[in-house]
């Protein structure tokens, strides 16, 4: 993490000024398609000042995401400051952030955990909002990049080896932290299929979306019955393709390390939540 003269925000960490590093020439277009910055090109050293500033960054935000999760349930109370989440998407931007954080740290202990914990963290706060779509599938598709290239110990798009893998494979997933994150695939790819079909999207996502081709000014008597029996409802259609999607690159590399095959339809339904001790 690029050291700066900057003083931490509240958070105890500060992403470089001006945002995070431009990727260099030769990635810039892979980059941008998975959304992800660029990973510094070493890892940082276990133990170290800069090390810990990104535990305790990832850590805090983590922590308050689930405070203001904890807070959508409740009433808010005098002079709190932690304002609860209105949508699913207000989740997603947060998680977003810190996923950016751990990839641009290239620092497999610190990406793998947190990885996985965030994973989990987005099953559990999916539940409890109307569908966000947009920004729930675009969260899955950079987890799906990080995973995938953390199991194979190269970035997805660049084909790049990654920090921390100039030995091998030695430094990524253990097998029990694969059999994690194959649990946590399972249980995201059906519950994903289940929140696309609980009810109307997100407000702020479908706002841009109704009534645009609609003519206010005409006469809806005469519009007679309903003629759609049997038309293809391609944003509907499209949630589904995207849903079938969830994982779509972790599965295939989990395969290749664990020799078993995922998409048989059976789901754990053991918790997969965690807790500070598990990391």
């Amino acid at each position: 993490m690029a050291n700066n003269n900057n003083s931490p925000g509240p958070g105890g960490f500060l992403p470089p000024a001006g945002g995070l590093p431009s990727p260099a020439p030769s990635t810039a277009s892979s980059v941008a398609s998975s959304g992800l910055p660029h990973p510094r090109s070493k890892s940082l050293q276990p133990g170290s000042s800069k090390e810990g500033l990104v535990r305790r960054y990832v850590e805090e935000r983590l922590m308050e995401a689930s405070r203001r999760y904890v807070k959508k349930f409740g009433n808010p109370e005098p002079g709190d400051k932690v304002v609860g989440y209105k949508s699913f998407s207000e989740v997603c931007k947060d998680l977003d952030g810190v996923i950016n954080v751990l990839w641009l740290s290239g620092t497999p202990m610190l990406q793998i955990p947190f990885l996985l914990r965030l994973a989990s963290d987005f099953t559990q706060y999916v539940r409890s909002f109307p569908p966000s779509p947009k920004a729930s599938f675009a969260l899955l598709r950079k987890l799906d990049h990080c995973f995938s290239s953390l199991l194979c110990g190269q970035d997805l798009s660049t084909l790049e080896t990654l920090p921390g893998f100039q030995n091998g494979l030695r430094g990524g997933m253990t097998t029990t932290d694969m059999v994690r994150c194959r649990s946590l695939v399972e249980q995201s790819r059906v519950l994903m299929v289940e929140v696309m079909s609980s009810g109307d999207a997100d407000d702020e996502e479908s706002d841009t979306e109704s009534g645009t081709d609609v003519d206010m000014d005409t006469d809806t008597d005469d519009l007679g019955p309903s003629t759609w029996d049997g038309e293809v409802d391609e944003e509907e259609e499209q949630l589904h393709l995207d849903a079938a999607r969830v994982y779509e690159n972790t599965i295939v590399h989990l395969n290749e390390r664990m020799g078993d095959s995922l998409g048989s339809g059976t789901t754990t339904t053991a918790d997969t939540s965690t807790t500070m001790t598990d990391l």
